[in-house]
């Protein structure tokens, strides 16, 4: 195969990798420099000539004649009568260039060669996207599914560049087909191997940051700021936002009028539902706002160990606490205070039992299930009608109904 051949026949690389001819040209000088190391042990005395315009390559080899019998290295030295058989009037001391054909480095080495040349494009290709999505890393970004497995997504790009979306990067209520269109954050590139893997999530925070920028002009422009962004995926979100334009309410723009711009932030999350806070530098009304819908009567709050005694009516305690206790969990996230709730008009002279003091009788994840919802005393609980009590736990009503009962049993002793 001539050397011109061999280039025409890796044009395909070109075209599918989207490769630059000079970059090609380059990789190829590499490759076959490889090639002569390995069969001539060196190659210094060789000239590669390439010309980028043409696609074509000639490869010379330079050595110095001397007297027959007196070559040492025959790499870079020719016999005198060897380099006549060339051209006739070659003299000793005189410098040979012969051109070198790839049919000399032998079959096998050409094999070596285009796998060679194979692994320098993908190395090539490797780094360029590498680079791309390193640029790219908390950015939203859309792909295609393309193949789903059980603890990861595979997608693919416009490019064909393979995006992955682990399971734990995914929200809960996700469930995706082959064809469907994902969006997400480039959450990170790692190199497995020379290979880089691109990390997709939509679980993080930022990606929901990302999403007020694209979805809310005035985020976009600059008008509102996002402050903070806490998240339990798929369920709740509290997001806090400020403005330094007095005439702006950043609440009410990031809403719309009836929720109109951010129903779409929702939908995308598997409607998340989620808080739009003011936020403020006052440590007390950025924890009351925290724990809206909850009206709080009043906080007492330790600077140094970063708590906050958060004072309620016993009805509000529940809305505090949220279903599941997100409420109270994001809002500690948020406001970056550990949340203590303590319920007003309750006396230690009053007659009430804590429930875990029933845990001979009641199963801890029955207790948990209370706890959730605010309820951690025996009086608490049975002043709740039981279908309520069913409605806000993921408890049966058999089961609330004997809680009840042993609760009922303590207070009639």
């Amino acid at each position: 195969m001539e050397n011109i051949a061999l280039i025409d026949s890796f044009s395909e690389f070109k075209d599918d990798k989207l490769i630059d001819r000079v970059t090609l040209m380059a990789i190829l000088e590499d490759v076959f420099r490889n090639a002569l190391k390995k069969k001539y042990g060196s190659d210094d005395n060789f000239d590669i000539i390439i010309n980028p315009d043409k696609g074509d390559m000639e490869i010379w080899r330079n050595r110095v004649v001397v007297a027959d019998g007196e070559v040492e290295d025959e790499n870079s030295e020719i016999s005198l009568s060897e380099a006549r058989r060339i051209e006739p009037d070659f003299e000793v001391g005189e410098d040979v260039s012969e051109e070198v054909k790839l049919i000399q480095l032998g079959r096998r080495a050409i094999l070596a060669l285009r796998q060679n040349l194979i692994s320098k494009i993908h190395e090539h290709d490797n780094t360029n996207l590498y680079k791309q999505f390193k640029d790219l890393i908390g950015d939203i970004y859309t792909a295609e599914v393309h193949h789903v497995r059980p603890k990861v997504v595979i997608l693919m790009d416009d490019e064909g560049n393979e995006i992955v979306l682990p399971k734990e990067k995914q929200i809960p209520s996700d469930y995706f087909k082959k064809g469907d269109s994902v969006r997400g954050i480039i959450e990170s590139v790692e190199l497995k191997g020379n290979k880089p893997q691109i990390i997709m999530s939509r679980t993080a925070p930022l990606f929901l940051e990302k999403l007020f920028e694209q979805e809310i002009p005035e985020v976009f422009d600059g008008l509102i700021s996002v402050k903070n962004v806490v998240r339990i995926p798929g369920e709740k979100a509290k997001v806090a936002v400020d403005s330094y334009d007095d005439r702006i309410d950043p609440v009410g723009a990031c809403v719309g009028m009836k929720g109109s711009r951010i129903h779409g932030i929702v939908r995308e999350l598997g409607n998340e539902n989620i808080d739009v806070i003011n936020y403020t530098t006052n440590t007390q009304l950025y924890i009351t706002r925290a724990l809206s819908p909850a009206k709080v009567s009043s906080i007492k709050i330790n600077e140094e160990k970063k708590t906050a005694e958060v004072f309620l009516k016993v009805e509000e305690v529940s809305k505090a606490i949220g279903r599941g206790g997100h409420n109270i969990r994001l809002a500690g996230q948020l406001t970056g205070y550990e949340l203590d709730v303590i319920r007003e008009g309750l006396t230690e002279e009053e007659d009430d039992v804590e429930l875990r003091e029933f845990s001979d009788e009641i199963e801890e994840w029955v207790i948990l299930e209370f706890e959730k919802i605010g309820l951690d005393t025996a009086k608490s609980i049975l002043d709740q009608d039981v279908a309520d009590l069913v409605r806000r736990t993921d408890l049966e009503e058999e089961t609330v109904l004997e809680v009840v009962r042993v609760l009922k049993e303590e207070f009639d002793r």
